[in-house]
């Protein structure tokens, strides 16, 4: 239960981030699909990066361990990165 409440307020606390740095406006997001205002995307790789280093760190001293990753199914990732990928263009976001 632990697990899912600090999932929630990290969550929170990422979607706030986003509203507070102005990255949820229609405009921000359709100029990184046109390529001229890459700030969503330096945003979300910095979070990336962020959470790796945590990981990693915390890894390494012993305090978690990951998990075994399964095989991938191409297919579906494929059908389901299209759907997700034309369905954010089409709303806008």
């Amino acid at each position: 239960m632990t697990n899912y409440i600090l999932a929630l307020v990290f969550g929170a606390f990422f979607g706030f981030s986003l509203n507070k740095a102005g990255l949820t406006k229609y405009n921000k997001i359709v100029n990184v699909f046109r390529f001229t205002d890459l700030a969503v995307l330096k945003f979300m790789m910095t979070a990336l990066v962020v959470a790796m280093s945590g990981l990693y760190a915390l890894r390494g001293l012993g305090l978690i361990t990951f998990p075994n990753v399964p095989a991938t199914y191409i297919v579906g990732n494929i059908v389901g990165g299209l759907i997700f990928g034309v369905g954010m263009a089409l709303t806008g976001y």
